[in-house]
C-alpha cells in the first residue's frame, strides 16, 4: 500500500458524506463509502488490493474502532430506557424466533446450510444506524423510548451469537473465546469505574486537558487494542472486542473530549478506510455467475422487515418496526469473518450486504412514516422574556 492510494482512498471516501448531505434522504454516510470501495476495488477498477497486509491491518483496526463507537452508542445510562426494559426485551426475543423460522426455510430453499447465520442476520439490529436516524429527524414519545432497548438488546445479543453461527463446527472454541473477550471487558469496566470513583480519572483528564497530553485518548486505544489482541488470539472476532470495550465505557460514562477524539479519529479516517476496504473487497461481478445470490440477498433484506413488524402485535407502529430492522454491524461482520473463514459460499458476502442495503432502505422509509405520523420529541417551550425594569 502506497501513500497515492491512502490519498485515493481517502478522497474517494468523500462520496459517503456527499450522499448522505441531503437531509431529506436519510442515507447512512457508509453507503457511500462502501460504494466508493467497490468503484476502486475488485468490482471496478482494481486500484487497490484489498488483501495488502498494511491495507487489511488499517481495516481490521478501523473496525474495531467503528464496533467501539457502536457500543458507545448504546444507551445503557439513560434512566429512561429502564422502565421500557421489559417490553423491548420481549420484542426483541419474538424478532428472534420470528427470524429463525424464516431462516430455517430461507436455508431449504436456497440449499446453503447457514440458518444460524442467517437467523441472526434477520434478528440483528444496529443502533449505530437507527439512534442517528432517530436523532436526525427528532423522534420521540412513548413508542420510540420503547424501541431503544429492544435495538441494543438485539444488537448486543447477535453481535455475541454471530461467531457462534457463522462457523457452528467451532461453536465450543468461539463460545470460549467470546467468554474470555467478555470477562476482560468486565474486568475493564471494573478498573474504569474504579478510577472514576477514586477521582484518578478526573484528575487525569484535567492534567492532559491542560497540557494537551491527550492520556486519555492513548490509553482507550491502549485497552482496545489489548481486547483486540485477546480477540485473536482466542479465535474471536475483533468486533466483539470493540463492541464489549464500548459498551464497558459507556456504562461508566465518557467524557465529551474523548468522544469528540475518538469521533475525529474514527470517522475521519479509520472508518471509513475500513468501509472503503470492505467495499473494495466485495466482488459483485459473481452475481453474473451466481445470480441466484441476488435473490439471497434480496430475501434476506425483506426476511428481516417481516421479523421486526412482529412488534405490531405488542402494538410497536409498522413504522418503528421497519426502522428497528436496520442492520450495518452484523452483516459486515459476517461478509469480513465469513471471507476470512472461508465459510461463504461465491458471492454470499455480497448477498450478505445487499440484504442490508435492503434493511436500510425499509429504515429509512419506516423513519419518515414515523416522522409525518407525529413521532417527534416535544420542543421545550421557551421561558416568556422579562419584562424590562423601568429606571
Amino acid at each position: 500500500m502506497t501513500f497515492t492510494q491512502l490519498a485515493v482512498i481517502g478522497l474517494v471516501a468523500l462520496l459517503g458524506p456527499l450522499l448522505a448531505y441531503p437531509k431529506g434522504w436519510h442515507l447512512p454516510v457508509v453507503l457511500g463509502e462502501l460504494a466508493a470501495g467497490i468503484v476502486i476495488g475488485k468490482t471496478g477498477l482494481g486500484f487497490v488490493d484489498p488483501g495488502d497486509p498494511v491495507f487489511r491491518f488499517l481495516a481490521d483496526l478501523g473496525f474495531a474502532l467503528v464496533m467501539f463507537v457502536a457500543g458507545t452508542h448504546v444507551p445503557l445510562r439513560d434512566p429512561a430506557m429502564r422502565p421500557a426494559l421489559r417490553s423491548g426485551a420481549i420484542r426483541a426475543a419474538a424478532v428472534g424466533v420470528v427470524a429463525t423460522v424464516l431462516a430455517v426455510s430461507l436455508a431449504r430453499v436456497s440449499g446453503i446450510p447457514h440458518a444460524p447465520l442467517y437467523a441472526v442476520l434477520m434478528a440483528s439490529s444496529s443502533a449505530a444506524l437507527i439512534l442517528p436516524v432517530i436523532d436526525n429527524l427528532g423522534l420521540g414519545g412513548p413508542h420510540v423510548l420503547g424501541l431503544l432497548p429492544q435495538v441494543a438488546i438485539a444488537d448486543s445479543a447477535c453481535i455475541v451469537l454471530l461467531p457462534l453461527a457463522i462457523d457452528p463446527a467451532h461453536a465450543v472454541r468461539a463460545a470460549v473465546g467470546a467468554l474470555l473477550v467478555i470477562a476482560a471487558a468486565v474486568l475493564l469496566w471494573a478498573l474504569l469505574r474504579q478510577l472514576e470513583k477514586t477521582g484518578v480519572r478526573r484528575r487525569i483528564h484535567d492534567i492532559s486537558e491542560n497540557r494537551l497530553f491527550a492520556i486519555e485518548l492513548r490509553g482507550q486505544l491502549v485497552m482496545l487494542a489489548a481486547l483486540a489482541a485477546l480477540a485473536v488470539w482466542a479465535h474471536v472476532s475483533i468486533m466483539l472486542a470493540g463492541f464489549a470495550f464500548g459498551l464497558a465505557v459507556t456504562a461508566v460514562g465518557e467524557p465529551r473530549r474523548l468522544a469528540r477524539q475518538l469521533f475525529a479519529l474514527t470517522d475521519g479516517f479509520f472508518g471509513p478506510l475500513y468501509f472503503v476496504w470492505l467495499g473494495a473487497s466485495l466482488d459483485l461481478r459473481e452475481f453474473g455467475s451466481h445470480p441466484g445470490m441476488i435473490a439471497l440477498g434480496v430475501a434476506l433484506g425483506v426476511g428481516g422487515g417481516l421479523a421486526h413488524l412482529v412488534g405490531r402485535l405488542m402494538r410497536q407502529p409498522v413504522s418503528l418496526g421497519m426502522l428497528a430492522c436496520a442492520q450495518l454491524g452484523v452483516p459486515v461482520s459476517a461478509a469480513t469473518i465469513g471471507s476470512q473463514l472461508g465459510v461463504l459460499r461465491p458471492a454470499e458476502a455480497a448477498a450478505l450486504m445487499l440484504g442490508a442495503l435492503v434493511t436500510i432502505g425499509l429504515a429509512v422509509a419506516g423513519g419518515g412514516l414515523a416522522a409525518r405520523a407525529g413521532m417527534v420529541a416535544q420542543a421545550p417551550v421557551p421561558a416568556p422574556a422579562a419584562k424590562p425594569v423601568q429606571a
